[in-house]
């Protein structure tokens, strides 16, 4: 199946906010993506019914396997290129908006080269 840009996006930040806040509901995606409430209700609703997540009565959202596959592919670029854009002498704030822009459209042997030169070129961590 494919998958939507859209899709991708709130997979991600779901995945973003279960790390930041434990546990996730749809109004933590209204404040992370700054989108209306009846818009990341519909998307949840096409998310759930793709088996990309799972809801809670208490309305906690939960990522399915293939919803952690996508968006633990999608975080990981956003990761490997703002780390790119940031070596590159990009500040942090324009290279995490440049990272989001690009994250979707690469082509895998482009991006497994840019992971590749980030390794080599990332310093040491202490």
């Amino acid at each position: 199946m494919v998958i939507h840009e859209s899709a991708e996006d709130y997979l991600e930040s779901i995945l973003i906010v279960q790390e930041r806040l434990g546990s996730v509901r749809s109004i933590d995606i209204v404040n992370e993506l700054g989108y209306s409430k009846p818009s990341v209700s519909i998307a949840m609703k096409k998310l759930r019914e793709n088996g990309y997540i799972s809801m809670a009565a208490d309305g906690t959202i939960t990522l399915n396997d293939s919803g952690l596959e996508v968006a633990s592919r999608v975080y990981g670029r956003h990761k490997t290129l703002t780390r790119l854009f940031t070596l590159l002498g990009v500040s942090p704030e324009i290279a995490a908006e440049d990272a989001c822009k690009v994250e979707h459209d690469l082509n895998e042997e482009t991006f497994a080269r840019i992971k590749e030169f980030v390794q080599k070129h990332e310093p040491a961590e202490r």
